[in-house]
């Protein structure tokens, strides 16, 4: 490990720390043969009393869903009996020790974790993940997903990935670059050459260690005695890991050929499995005395029953070196031999590696194990194994469906640029009216996570009309995906448009009626949709007609409503493993959550979509998302934030059309500016935010705070008509919510005569309601009592709005209330807020704190946050002593105080 001293630090750092029981993870890339897998040699050598697993990933086994996974736990599987047992059925079902699917892949997220922590029970393990970029991509999201999470268990996690190469993206880990040797360290890996000979090899290798020791390797004695003429190494070195391959490839050339064919299969295979090596290898005439050349030569490790070649270098070499029909062979060779073994799914990889051409028998094999990887919510493995059905597949009709499978997989696994790469694929015209439907679904999949949401809106509307004649059960979630995309372009004509296509359904229903001017009638319908959900005789009953159904109550002012049915929402997605649409029930949760004042609550939702939607690189939602958070940054007076999370959103909205995100991250603008106390800054965001809302229904909250910024900007002119849209939206929609801030308007638009009737008919529609709206009235009104100096009066309204915003945490708006009473000649000392001991826990412990309070199990709240039992039992020991409490009744004592 010669000039690798930083590096090895990091990896000393990891691992002392988990002796010391937290938890750590790291990415180490860089190119090939620069000393990655060295590094992660390293630290399982380093690693003296700790419990070491490990799995390398191999090009040509990356589509077996979780079969990274099955390697990595092989030896620790026992383990699976210790979990609960939703996760173990999960994790049975993943590595194929039962039939049973799998309905959410969050579950097997958490299963990973807990193997993880129990894995650590008895001291610190250390995880080894090499050519992670060619681990299957369902396994890197489950590794990844734990390793985001791990805190207090004692796990060091170490991946490894080779940059440039293409295969399965590991995101969201600390990474350490690593780059070539100095020369210093370079020269001792070669030393006895001349100078000039160690300037050219290093020059050539740009500090690559397996570079400067295979050329060196490579060199003549005359080369090695100083006799090297210009030519004889190459000019440059852009061919440098072909060149590190040839170098292997002559040294495997010069072996026996029956060591070579052991070789190749060994090369072919993903197990390291020596009984299934030997057993393909035999009828192409090897066995295994053949591997004692490799093993002299120190090309592959034989441990018991496990085989190992030394460097991916030296694999890729023995694979691609040999010729097209010996690769074939090998294939088929494996596949009879995994057939033997119930082995069916590796086997029909094998035996499509084995396809040169059209072979339907092997394209319903690879369909087959695609319904399994989708059973198992392994999506991105269950599109490959489409895609690759689709190309051994002649019939042009068959080879669309099952690119339009694909296409449809990659858009559930969050793939959507992939998604639009395989419907660019598909032959048409369809003439199969439910494949045409599913293809305007993985194209408006496309549409709305990248491009424009009007133009995904326009796609599922054609489709309807196209595909309705002879699919008449295909019109009802086209349309409600059609709705869904016009509600995120923020185009009040086009929702009515799709609604009004078929009103006869109850999730169209609503829009078609309230955009049509029929709003008792769409408030009916509104009520029948969502008994239709309670009973659950709601023939479509997915996430899209919760989804809508929560969009509509929010719409229409009733946010307890529309936090039920996003609740349901998300415990839909969970349930069922939807993850694409994860991210976007949060944000309706986030918003409704925040509608009624609950900021804490909201901001976790929001906060954990858009990592999520990061995660799955939906940059449409989370876009939405980051907008949603500036406005909790807005509320808390967070300036910094609040302008990078608006700006980022509407850097993405902007130019696509994404009219609610603009109009949301405009409003964020907006209310930061008014809680800071610059109204006339406000006014410009506001007015923007509800001309890009384009119609009032679509922002009827925005209203009553363009109303204040025109007010406290002394505009009273601007303030006039959003008051008069309010009041007049509020009266049709009869939601005490919205009358409240209504009231709250007409108070600030109307002569001080009319003004108190309107702020006391506020405060009292605020019963029950949003906290943070009520203290909002109460300041207003304070501060009108103030100017009319009905102090004692004022000092009631203003404490009230003072401790309900130091509660919240909305400290800009606290400020301006402490000015005002203390200008009112009231005490303004510090509140709960301020000094209590909930200021002190780190936002996760809050929320493990709140569940824990609950009444919720340290399994529970670990399921439902995504963390290990053991880091909740470190959040709640870290939390315990500075709430100064003992007891999870005392905890429940105290929060309710």
């Amino acid at each position: 490990m010669r000039g690798r001293n930083a590096e090895r630090d990091r990896i000393e750092q990891l691992l002392a720390a988990a002796r010391q029981g937290t938890s750590g993870a790291l990415l180490v890339h860089g190119e090939a043969g620069i000393g990655k897998t060295a590094l992660l040699e390293y630290a399982a050598g380093r690693a003296d009393g700790v419990r070491v697993l490990r799995v390398e990933g191999i090009e040509s086994e990356m589509e077996l869903a979780f079969g990274g996974l099955h390697q990595l736990f092989l030896p620790v599987l026992d383990l699976v009996d210790a979990l609960p047992q939703p996760q173990a059925a999960a994790m049975r079902a993943v590595f194929g020790l039962t039939g049973d699917g799998v309905r959410d892949r969050f579950t097997v997220g958490l299963a990973v974790l807990t193997m993880l922590s129990e894995a650590a029970a008895d001291g610190p393990l250390l995880c080894l993940v090499d050519d992670a970029q060619w681990l299957d991509q369902p396994s890197v999201d489950m590794l990844t997903f734990a390793a985001r999470r791990l805190r207090a268990e004692g796990v060091v996690m170490l991946f490894a990935v080779r940059d440039g190469a293409p295969g399965a993206a590991v995101k969201g880990l600390p990474r350490l670059l690593v780059e070539g040797l100095d020369r210093a360290a370079a020269a001792e890996l070669v030393p006895g050459l001349p100078p000039y000979v160690t300037d050219r090899l290093i020059e050539e290798a740009r500090g690559n260690p397996l570079a400067l020791i295979e050329l060196s390797t490579a060199l003549t004695p005359a080369q090695r005695a100083g006799r090297l003429g210009p030519l004889a190494l190459p000019e440059t070195a852009a061919g440098l890991p072909s060149r590190i391959q040839d170098g292997f490839l002559e040294q495997i050339r010069r072996l026996p050929e029956a060591t070579q064919v052991v070789l190749l299969v060994a090369a072919a295979d993903d197990t390291g499995d020596l009984a299934v090596v030997l057993q393909a290898a035999q009828p192409l005439g090897g066995a295994v005395e053949d591997l004692e050349p490799a093993e002299r030569s120190g090309f592959v490790l034989l441990s018991g029953a496990v085989l190992r070649f030394r460097h991916p270098l030296v694999r890729y070499a023995a694979y691609r070196g040999a010729p097209l029909a010996r690769r074939i062979a090998a294939h088929r060779a494996l596949a009879q031999a995994l057939g033997a073994a119930g082995q069916a799914h590796r086997r029909a990889w094998h035996l499509a590696a084995a396809s040169t051409g059209p072979d339907e028998r092997v394209a319903e094999e690879l369909e087959r194990v695609a319904e399994w990887a989708g059973s198992r919510q392994a999506m991105a493995s269950a599109s490959a194994a489409y895609e690759r059905a689709a190309q051994l597949t002649a019939d042009p009709h068959l080879r669309a469906r099952r690119l339009v499978c694909a296409a449809r997989k990659a858009g559930d696994a969050g793939q959507d640029e992939r998604c639009g790469a395989l419907t660019d694929q598909v032959p048409l015209p369809l003439e199969d009216p439910g494949v045409a439907a599913n293809f305007a679904r993985a194209r408006a999949v496309v549409e709305l996570g990248y491009r424009r949401p009007e133009t995904s809106a326009r796609i599922l509307l054609d489709s309807a009309e196209v595909t309705g004649a002879g699919r008449p059960d295909t019109m009802a979630s086209l349309l409600t995906d059609a709705v869904h995309a016009a509600f995120c372009a923020g185009d009040a004509t086009l929702i009515e448009e799709i609604a009004s296509r078929a009103p006869h359904l109850p999730v169209l229903a609503v829009p078609a009626r309230l955009f049509g001017g029929d709003v008792p009638g769409a408030l009916d319908a509104l009520d029948a949709l969502r008994a239709l959900g309670k009973s659950g005789q709601d023939p479509a009953g997915g996430v899209m007609d919760r989804l809508m159904t929560g969009i509509y109550s929010r719409l229409t002012g009733d946010h307890e409503a529309a936090r039920e049915a996003a609740a349901g929402a998300v415990a839909h997605c969970r349930g069922e493993g939807i993850s694409g649409w994860l991210p976007t029930t949060l944000h309706l949760l986030a918003q409704t959550e925040l509608a009624l004042g609950r900021h804490d609550e909201a901001s976790a939702h929001a906060a954990e979509g858009l990592q999520l939607a990061e995660y799955y690189d939906l940059a449409h939602r989370a876009a939405h998302l980051r907008a949603a958070l500036a406005m909790l940054a807005g509320v808390r007076g967070q300036e910094e934030q609040g302008r990078a999370l608006a700006g980022e959103a509407l850097e993405y909205t902007r130019p696509r059309g994404v009219g609610r995100g603009t109009a949301d991250a405009l409003w964020a603008l907006g209310v930061l500016e008014l809680g800071l106390g610059r109204p006339e800054a406000a006014l410009e965001p506001l007015e923007s935010a509800l001309r890009d809302a384009a119609h009032p229904l679509l922002c009827l909250p925005l209203l009553a705070d363009l109303v204040e910024a025109a007010g406290r900007a002394g505009r009273p002119e601007r303030a006039a008509q959003p008051a008069r849209l309010l009041g007049a939206w509020a009266a049709a929609l009869g939601q005490p919510a919205l009358s409240a801030l209504a009231h709250r308007c007409q108070a600030l638009t109307s002569s001080d005569a009319a003004a108190e009737e309107h702020f006391t008919a506020a405060l009292a529609l605020h019963d029950g309601g949003s906290d943070y709206d009520r203290a909002r009235t109460a300041l207003l009104y304070g501060e009108w009592l103030r100017r009319l100096r009905r102090q004692i009066d004022a000092r009631d309204q203003l404490r009230a709005a003072l401790e309900a915003f130091d509660r919240l945490g909305a400290q800009p708006w606290a400020g301006r209330a402490r000015q005002e009473l203390g200008a009112a000649g009231g005490e303004t000392g510090l509140t709960a807020r301020e000094d209590g001991p909930i200021s002190l826990l780190s936002p996760q412990e809050r929320e493990v704190v709140r569940l824990a309070a609950s009444g919720a199990s340290n399994r529970e709240i670990a399921a439902q946050l995504f963390l290990s039992p053991r880091t909740v039992g470190h959040h709640l020991y870290r939390a315990f002593p500075k709430l100064g409490v003992s007891s999870r009744t005392e905890l429940a004592t105290l929060l309710a105080s």
